[in-house]
């Protein structure tokens, strides 16, 4: 049951700088040791350790032992969402900026957001597959259509293999901190980041969510989707 306690835990957990630091490298869907995470928040393993069994028990990150050692990664996608959100809200209480989210222009182009793609590079695929139908849009929900079911199937991409020809809601708006407009997140948001990593449309940057897009990538973006390099990253 969720009470204002509860509420007030989670909080208070996410509200330690050094904590956030540790949640904010998991959000790219790793799993990494406690000496990892340390080293990310400039703390020694020991302290991060301690910092990682009460995010453990609160059910904010999970473990897997591997031999000898222990990783942790975010628990759920929505421990993702709530972060995202808490960047949003940070910048905003900070007053308006010429530019909000990341300053690494690489972060602001494309970045995975826990399982599913963010920045200009995922606001600009959600904006593109309302534009032609194959997704609908509101603020709090969002749904493939009959007709994007169709069209994600024959590029290879089945984000419910239950569907019928009905819509079905598998997918879900989430408020980019960046961009401060929706992208995809749900089952289909991680299909869709899933096979733009298969397709080498995308590839993962080492330490960092950023994400580079090949020009492979680029030209089935401008191909499938309309979507088009922008002038300036």
């Amino acid at each position: 049951m969720v009470t204002t306690v509860s509420i007030a835990q989670v909080g208070a957990l996410v509200g330690d700088p050094t904590r956030v630091a540790m949640l904010q490298a998991l959000m790219d869907g790793r799993a990494l040791t406690a000496s990892e995470l340390a080293h990310v928040a400039g703390i020694t393993p020991q302290t991060a350790s301690g910092h990682l069994s009460q995010l453990t028990a609160a059910s904010l990150v999970s473990v897997a032992r591997q031999g000898r050692h222990r990783y942790h990664r975010l628990a759920t996608p929505q421990v993702a969402q709530l972060l995202e959100s808490m960047m949003l809200v940070a910048a905003n209480a900070a007053g308006p900026r010429p530019r909000v989210g990341p300053r690494d222009a690489r972060l602001r182009l494309a970045r995975t957001c826990y399982d599913h793609l963010a920045g200009w590079l995922g606001v600009s695929l959600a904006d593109a597959l309302a534009t032609q139908g194959w997704v609908e849009m509101a603020e709090e929900a969002a749904l493939v259509t009959p007709e994007g079911l169709r069209r994600f199937a024959t590029l290879g991409i089945y984000a419910d293999a239950t569907a019928t020809g009905r819509a079905k809601p598998i997918c879900r708006p989430c408020l980019d901190w960046s961009e401060r407009r929706p992208h995809l997140a749900g089952r289909l948001g991680a299909a869709l980041c899933t096979h733009g990593l298969r397709q080498g449309w995308v590839r993962k940057q080492p330490d960092t969510r950023a994400l580079d897009v090949t020009p492979e990538g680029w030209r089935a973006l401008r191909d499938l989707f309309a979507i088009e390099r922008p002038s300036v990253q």
